[in-house]
């Protein structure tokens, strides 16, 4: 924590540039939009003055600076009451630190001020992975979300401290009904002529079985649009991940519904590639001694995330929408056919399949 100040964004961000590189200084800052948080974010140009080297001092060409916002936490903490407050420091530091150790490309960090609640760390690009993979080869590139994925699950979950904050909020039964709950109170209109009272039982099943369900540390929001690509010289790709705070133990095959069905994810994933991509996921746990889940129960434990994925998306954006952040509304009949076809894969949830009928 450093100098408590109560300036604007620019200053802080000039005054940043500054002080990690001795000699530059930051020009041009372009808003970035960011997702549904309170978060904004600026891509900041950076010049060395012509008194340094830019190569010899390892002066990015860019950085990009956060503003945390009032708040580090999402609506169901503290709706659930699922961690002490106040937190030491925000758990984008703490989790950033837990990545970077077990492997994880994430951005790094040049500077944090705590009283300022501004961050300056590393610009990992503009290409997300969706975007990427609209230009062919997704298959391939959603392999390689898998590889870093299991450094989450395996590494992360092997090498976790109980008081770290992710390994203090699960993804449990709890949480996922809560979120089933914002799909009743919000998304019901998904599901038009299905009343409270007949859905509710079908959504505690779901909630308790996904609750069962083997937990491994997560990213949570892992989909792609917080994955961005950059090619080598060589052609090699590879993989940065951002939005990582909200890290927490979750079943494995959660990240895996985020990652397969988020929005209008089946633009690019076909029902084959996602088969194969669940098939190379199973298959390296399998390889490497990690999982002794049958692939038919890894595929049903998929098929159950998917569907209350979907209906938490239902939900979550509806509330978006009625709380003046536009645009979401749009993906909502995404997540109604992705939640239709899982449902229709089984005879279970028959008041729910019925509800989400055409």
């Amino acid at each position: 924590m450093t100098d408590a100040i109560a300036v604007s964004p620019e200053s802080w961000i000039a005054a940043r540039v500054a002080k990690c590189w001795p000699g530059a200084r930051s020009r041009a800052l372009v808003a970035i939009k960011g997702d549904a948080s309170s978060r904004r974010f600026w891509r900041v140009g950076i010049e060395t003055t012509g008194l340094h080297d830019a190569k010899t001092n390892d002066v990015p060409a860019t950085a990009i600076a956060i503003d945390l916002g009032p708040d580090d936490l999402p609506l169901y903490v503290h709706a659930l009451r699922l961690l002490p407050e106040p937190l030491p420091e925000p758990p984008w530091l703490s989790v950033q630190r837990f990545l970077e150790a077990i492997g994880v490309a994430v951005p790094r960090l040049y500077a944090a001020d705590l009283d300022a609640r501004m961050l300056l760390v590393e610009d990992v690009g503009e290409l997300a992975l969706f975007d990427a993979a609209q230009r062919g080869d997704a298959a391939d590139l959603y392999r390689l979300a898998i590889d870093q994925l299991l450094r989450f699950h395996l590494e992360g979950t092997r090498r976790l401290e109980p008081d770290f904050i992710a390994a203090r909020v699960a993804y449990d039964e709890r949480l996922f009904r809560w979120e089933l709950e914002q799909f009743l109170e919000l998304g019901a209109a998904a599901a038009p002529g299905v009343s409270r009272a007949a859905i509710m039982p079908e959504l505690d099943e779901l909630a308790a079985r996904l609750g069962r369900l083997p937990r491994v540390f997560s990213h949570r929001d892992y989909h792609g649009h917080n994955l961005f690509v950059q090619f080598a010289s060589e052609g090699a790709s590879r993989l940065r991940v951002i939005d990582f705070q909200d890290a927490l133990m979750a079943p494995a095959a959660q990240d895996l519904a985020v990652l397969l069905t988020t929005r209008d994810t089946a633009r690019i994933i076909a029902p084959r590639t996602e088969q194969r991509v669940l098939d190379y996921y199973h298959a390296t746990l399998i390889r490497r001694a990690a999982t002794a889940m049958p692939l038919a129960d890894f595929l049903v434990s998929y098929r159950l995330c998917v569907i209350q994925h979907a209906l938490k998306v239902i939900g979550r954006f509806s509330y978006l929408e009625r709380n003046g952040k536009r645009g979401y509304a749009r993906y909502i009949p995404d997540a109604i056919a992705q939640a239709r076809r899982m449902l229709a894969q089984s005879p279970e949830f028959p008041v729910l399949r019925a509800g989400l009928r055409e």
